[in-house]
Formats: C-alpha cells, sequence, structure tokens
C-alpha cells in the first residue's frame, strides 16, 4: 500500500498544470447553445405548439397529444442537430443523484428500413423500471413499474449524445417518488397563497414565483491520490488521518489567487456550464485548501434546482478530464472547514417586484414587511421539519461544528430591522388608528429603504439569515438536492400566507380597515416569532443556553431529527396544501432512516478493512523494526547504557502495541454492534442502533490510527497524509 501511496505521489509530480484556454468568443455567444429554450421553439415548432407549451409553462394547462407530437418533433430535429442519437427522461429520485435511460432515436419497420423516431407519446410520458430505486415502502421490490411524466417548465438539453427530457418521477399508484413531483406542487401553493396577499396592495399581480440562487461549495483532490485512499473512494469522506500542521488557521486559501490547475478546471467547467444554460457567474477559493465555490445568477426554483443537480454531474465529470475528484461531502476532512450549499430564496411577481426587498412608497414597504414577517413566523412553527429536511449522515457532522450554522435554527435580520419591528410591536394599537397613528406608522414603514442601506450584512453563525433582498438558508448540506429544504420552505411559507390572508380578512369582516387589520396581525406575528431572530454568535455556548431558554430545539442527532416528518402538525401541513400525503411524507422517512443506516454501515465496514488489513500490518511493520533495531542495541551496550540509549524506543514499541491492540478490540466490538444492530426489524430502531451503538466506534478507532500516523515511519504509511490531499 505504501508503494501505492508514493506511486500516486509520483504521478503528481509528473503532471504538469494544463494551460488556460480561454473561449476565444463571449459566454453570451455560446450560452444555452444545447437547450431547447423559448428562442429555438420558435425556429423548430409551428405557432400553435409553440404557444401551447407556452401557456402550459405559464398556467400549469395540460399539453394535448396532437400539440405533444409536433413538439417532440421538432425537439428531434433540434437535437439530432446537435449531434444527439439517444433521447432519456431525465429525472431525481430519492438518492441525490439525477437519473436516466437511454434510447435510440434509431427504429425499424417490419420490412427492415430505418428511421429516427421520437413521438408525442415519447416525449410525454415513459414507463422505467422502478424496482431499485429508494420508495420508503410504497411498492414493493418486486414491483418495477414507475411512470416519469415530462415538466414542460424545465427545458429540454442535450448533453453528449444524449437528448434529456426533465421529468417527474412516480408511482403506478400515482405517490411522488423524486423530489420534483412535491417541489412543483410546493411552488404552486405559494404561487397562489403569494398572489392572494399581494392582492391586498396590488391589483395587477397575478403570479409569484419563488427565487433560488445556490451556492455550491465543494473540494478537489487529485485523482491518483483519491484512488489510493478506499475511504474517500467508497465513502467520500476520510474515515482517519491526522491534521497537516498547516490547514487553514492563516485564512490565506480564503478568496486567494486560484491555482493555474484549478482554474483550467473552473474554465472548463464553466464552459460545459453555460453550454448548458447554467448562468454560473462566481468562483472563488474557500476557506479550506483545496476548498472551492461556484454560485450562478439566481433562477425561476425549478429550474435552478434542475441546474444544480445537473451541474453536480457535469462537475464530476469535467475533474476527471482533469485528473481530478470533486467532493460534494460536507465534512471529507476533519478538523477543516466541511462544505454547504447555502440556499438564497426569495419570491417575485409578474410585476417584476422582489417581495422580500424594499420599494419607494409606504405601500411596497408595507408589502416588504408583510413577507418578511410571515416567512419569520413561518419558520418559528416549523423549525424541527425545516432542520429534519437538511439533516443527513454527512451534514450532521458539519451543523454546529463552529464552522457552520448550529442545530438551532433561527433567523438572522439586522440589528435595524430588528429595531424596526421592536417599534412596530409596541407602536401598533388593537383598535381602530387615529389618523395621527396611521401617519407615524407610514411615515416610520416609508424609511424602510435607508435603514437596510449598507445595514444588512451577513451573520454567517446563522443558519437563516436575511441579507437585503432575500433569505440565505445556510444549513443546507454540499451534497444534498435543494428541493429537499426548499420543498419544506415553500410549503410553511404557503400555508403561513393562507392563514395570514384568513385572519386579516376575519378583522376586516369586524370592522377594522384593511391597513389597521393587516398591521395589527403582523404586530402579533412579530410577538409570535420574537425567539427565533437572534443576531450574536450562532456557535457559541452562550447561545446554546440562551436558546434552551427560548425553549428552541437543537436536535443534533440526526435520527432524532428525521421524527419530525412523522408528527402529526407535519403530516397535516403538508396534506392541508396539497404537496405530500401521509403515505407519502412516510415514505420520505423511510428513505432518510436507511439510507442513514446504509451510510454508517458502509463506513464502519470501509474502517474495518483499513484499520485490519492496511493499518495494522503497517504498525506492525514498523514495531518489529523497532524490536530488531533494540536487540541491536542490547548487544552493543550494557545493561545500565541500553536503558539509556533505548529507554524511548521501548516506549515507542509499548505505545504502537497499546494502539493496534485498542485497534483490533474497537474494531470487534464495532462488528458484533452490527451484528446485534442488523437482527433489528424495525427500520427507526435499527438506525438509532447504528446511530448510538457502531457510530460511536468511527472516532474511537479513527483515535488511535491518527496518533499512529504520528509515530511510524512516514516511508511506510500506506494511505495519502492530509497534507498530500490537501495541498496538491
Amino acid at each position: 500500500m505504501a508503494t501505492i501511496r508514493f506511486e500516486a505521489l509520483k504521478e503528481i509530480f509528473k503532471r504538469q498544470a494544463l494551460p488556460i484556454e480561454y473561449p476565444s468568443v463571449k459566454a453570451s455567444d455560446y450560452f444555452g447553445i444545447n437547450v431547447f429554450d423559448q428562442t429555438k421553439m420558435k425556429k423548430y415548432l409551428s405557432k400553435e405548439a409553440f404557444n401551447s407549451v407556452i401557456k402550459s409553462v405559464e398556467d400549469g394547462t395540460g399539453i394535448d397529444r396532437k400539440i405533444a407530437d409536433q413538439v417532440a418533433a421538432g425537439m428531434k430535429e433540434w437535437a439530432i442537430s446537435r449531434g444527439a442519437t439517444h433521447y432519456t427522461h431525465w429525472f431525481h429520485p430519492l438518492t441525490d443523484a439525477t437519473a436516466e435511460k437511454h434510447d435510440a432515436f434509431f427504429d425499424m419497420t417490419p420490412n427492415g428500413e430505418t428511421f429516427e423516431s421520437f413521438d408525442g407519446k415519447l416525449l410525454a410520458q415513459q414507463e422505467p423500471d422502478a424496482s431499485s430505486f429508494p420508495s420508503g415502502g410504497i411498492r414493493n421490490t418486486f414491483e418495477a413499474r414507475g411512470y416519469t411524466a415530462w415538466d414542460p417548465s424545465s427545458p429540454a438539453f442535450v448533453t453528449g449524445n444524449t437528448l434529456c427530457v426533465p421529468t417527474v418521477f412516480v408511482s403506478y399508484t400515482g405517490e411522488a417518488l423524486d423530489y420534483k413531483t412535491p417541489l412543483l406542487k410546493a411552488l404552486n401553493e405559494l404561487d397562489k397563497a403569494a398572489v392572494d396577499v399581494c392582492q391586498f396592495y396590488d391589483k395587477n399581480v397575478t403570479k409569484v414565483i419563488s427565487t433560488l440562487g445556490w451556492e455550491q461549495e465543494y473540494f478537489l483532490v487529485d485523482n491518483a491520490l483519491y484512488q489510493a485512499r478506499p475511504d474517500l473512494s467508497l465513502t467520500k469522506r476520510t474515515l482517519m488521518g491526522h491534521g497537516a500542521s498547516k490547514d487553514q488557521q492563516l485564512d490565506d486559501h480564503y478568496f486567494g489567487s486560484i491555482k493555474p490547475r484549478v482554474s483550467s478546471y473552473m474554465m472548463d467547467l464553466e464552459i460545459e456550464a453555460h453550454k448548458l444554460g447554467i448562468p454560473l457567474k462566481t468562483r472563488h477559493n474557500e476557506v479550506a485548501p483545496n476548498q472551492f465555490e461556484c454560485a450562478p445568477i439566481f433562477e425561476e426554483m425549478n429550474l435552478a434546482v434542475d441546474h444544480n443537480q445537473l451541474l453536480m454531474d457535469i462537475m464530476q465529470k469535467v475533474a476527471i478530464r482533469h485528473n481530478l475528484r470533486v467532493l460534494f461531502h460536507e465534512k471529507p476532512f476533519a478538523g477543516i472547514n466541511g462544505s454547504g450549499k447555502h440556499n438564497n430564496w426569495s419570491m417575485a411577481t409578474n410585476t417584476g417586484v422582489n417581495l422580500l426587498s424594499p420599494g419607494k412608497s409606504p405601500k411596497k414597504n408595507m408589502q416588504f414587511l408583510t413577507f418578511l414577517i410571515n416567512t419569520l413566523k413561518a419558520v418559528h412553527d416549523n423549525t424541527d421539519i425545516l432542520r429534519a429536511s437538511i439533516m443527513s449522515a454527512g451534514n450532521q457532522h458539519r451543523l454546529g461544528a463552529n464552522e457552520a450554522p448550529p442545530a438551532i435554527i433561527s433567523a438572522f435580520i439586522g440589528k435595524k430591522l430588528t429595531q424596526m419591528l421592536d417599534e412596530l410591536e409596541v407602536s401598533v394599537p388593537d383598535g381602530k388608528m387615529s389618523p395621527e397613528e396611521k401617519t407615524a406608522l407610514k411615515l416610520n414603514v416609508g424609511k424602510i429603504p435607508e435603514i437596510l442601506l449598507d445595514n444588512t450584512d451577513r451573520n454567517r453563525t446563522s443558519p437563516f439569515a436575511f441579507t437585503g433582498n432575500r433569505f440565505e438558508f445556510r444549513a443546507v448540506g454540499s451534497s444534498e438536492n435543494c428541493a429537499s429544504p426548499m420543498i419544506v420552505l415553500n410549503t410553511i411559507v404557503a400555508n403561513q400566507l393562507k392563514e395570514f390572508k384568513k385572519e386579516v380578512e376575519a378583522l376586516i369582516e369586524k370592522g377594522l380597515k384593511r391597513d389597521e387589520a393587516i398591521f395589527q396581525i403582523l404586530r402579533q406575528y412579530i410577538v409570535d416569532s420574537k425567539k427565533i431572530r437572534f443576531e450574536g454568535n450562532g456557535y457559541s455556548k452562550e447561545w446554546e443556553e440562551e436558546a434552551a431558554k427560548r425553549g428552541l430545539t437543537n436536535i443534533k442527532e440526526a435520527v432524532s431529527s428525521f421524527a419530525a416528518f412523522l408528527e402529526e402538525k407535519t403530516v397535516e401541513l403538508f396534506e392541508r396544501n396539497n404537496v405530500f400525503s401521509k403515505r407519502e411524507i412516510e415514505a420520505r422517512y423511510e428513505v432518510r432512516i436507511e439510507n442513514y443506516t446504509k451510510k454508517i454501515q458502509i463506513e464502519a465496514r470501509v474502517l474495518g478493512d483499513l484499520a485490519i488489513n492496511h493499518i495494522v500490518p503497517t504498525c506492525v511493520k514498523y514495531q518489529t523494526e523497532l524490536i530488531k533495531n533494540v536487540q541491536g542495541l542490547k548487544e552493543l551496550f550494557d545493561a545500565k547504557d541500553f536503558s539509556k540509549v533505548a529507554g524511548e524506543r521501548l516506549e515507542l514499541i509499548k505505545v504502537i502495541s497499546e494502539h493496534i491492540s485498542l485497534i483490533k478490540k474497537q474494531v470487534n466490538e464495532m462488528i458484533e454492534a452490527r451484528k446485534v444492530a442488523n437482527k433489528i426489524e424495525d427500520a427507526t430502531k435499527l438506525a438509532t442502533a447504528y446511530e448510538q451503538n457502531v457510530k460511536p466506534y468511527l472516532e474511537k478507532i479513527r483515535y488511535s490510527i491518527d496518533k499512529l500516523e504520528l509515530i511510524v515511519d512516514d516511508e511506510i504509511w500506506p494511505l495519502p497524509k492530509y497534507r498530500e490531499l490537501l495541498f496538491n
């Protein structure tokens, strides 16, 4: 194994950094070239077909078979012009990855004539084998039938030689087996609820879209080193490894000059992304060595989620071309920052207004306050399900680790906005307002743009921070599908806006003017949601203590966190808003529990194998060399001098023996804990057993291995070390 490690290092040293080949044309000249967007639809579709697709996208209406045939014919002609020979329905199963089954356009007549075929039936619906995708019990393993159905709101695209048609994925009985189906439902509910509330302020608003701007963090590791680390290749994180003498202490990597090799990768990635219509705009070094970030321009949420999933796939393919590997795991290296995927969320109207951005008049600012305060109320009332939506085996390592938001869900809005909400809380009367009170309130509300000017600093320790014209959900893990937290966020805000409208209308029926009713309800929401507002250091012990006093939950254990999916209020929330049925929400819980168990199980198996078959033999070999050295010294020196000369080496042999014995003992105990756990049939109890009885051994065994790494001769240590992984 040591040979493998040094061969990997030699391979790196032989490589020359790839030259950065800048494109000869502007990005705007080739942006979206591989996307069947509206410009290409106008060229390849009839006016009737084009208008039908646009109407379907804007109104959510269906497309009849005749039109679908026309769209399929135009789409096929365009795709073939881009070199496509195959097509696939592209969807997001519950694996956090994407899925596709390729079929050739090639077809034959009964008499053997060949032709290219793709009709409306193949475009609109297909029946892939669903037997091996996670379903959470919705279907049995032997029941293979599942359906994919075209999502016209996300444009088709070509990758390689394949036309990809974005689709939803549902079971034979209609339950969602993917992320897109419930996301589309949640977006629809938010649209309707937000439009109804906007009608209080602007009758011209007929549609509200949810927008998303994700920030994708990731690590790059040389492919040779990656292949020499079985833990990285099998679990996507290092299960052992002592920290390098230098890592991120000097903050010299953050926003630093990008190395030529990485810059070449980033340029290649951006070109591929831009061809597919992914509007990547930002790239930079992150805090940890070999950690980076990219981010796009904000987009409509469904498209943004599709683009993030597509980009993660592209990132891995492009990395291999550069002899690199991308790590999306939330905590691939111990002791340095892990990776998140900040979800910047807002809402925009068909009139061009960002509902989380203040306007130029008191009326527009009241609208802004309405959506801001309702969002805070929604988060306050649903902290546990928000946490559950971003909890995973990987993100569990990161949350609360003094580098990422804690497991306590709180919101940051800045001191100036906090001060204003506090003033509204005490200044709004219970009954009808006098003209003077109305004037004073409107004048105060009118000052919001001035208040926010240069006063919207970020709080990096807040899981849900307002940053001037959006909320940044910072707790999302880097490997996750953005749809998971966004399904929850859009649903809870939609639900809250519906409640707000009902409460305002109830007060109006009692005789209050509309503005007075709105002010009173907002004041009550300010009071109700106050305990989740926090402006300080979310990493501090003091905040944990303060949060406990406020009654905020701080669930750090993944399995306990997932329980929020099964709470009666959660089930009612999703059923009431037509996003999930009870069966579907229970299935999501089962999938998360099963996924968590399997990931810990895989990590335990990999660590046990590496410890016993690689680390222990290496340490025994080094210990044997020490013993031979001590025996030689014993022949050279008398007893008195021997104890002086060989004392430290004897102690070293003893320490190595203790760690080897401890590793063997703990690996055996971990195996027995797995055996006991594996006999448990109940999925929740099984996951709990892995979390409580198996997972702790990962750290215990690692401790001894990392200590041995500092002792054993570097020339025979079998695995690439942190200094090599992070600085090559």
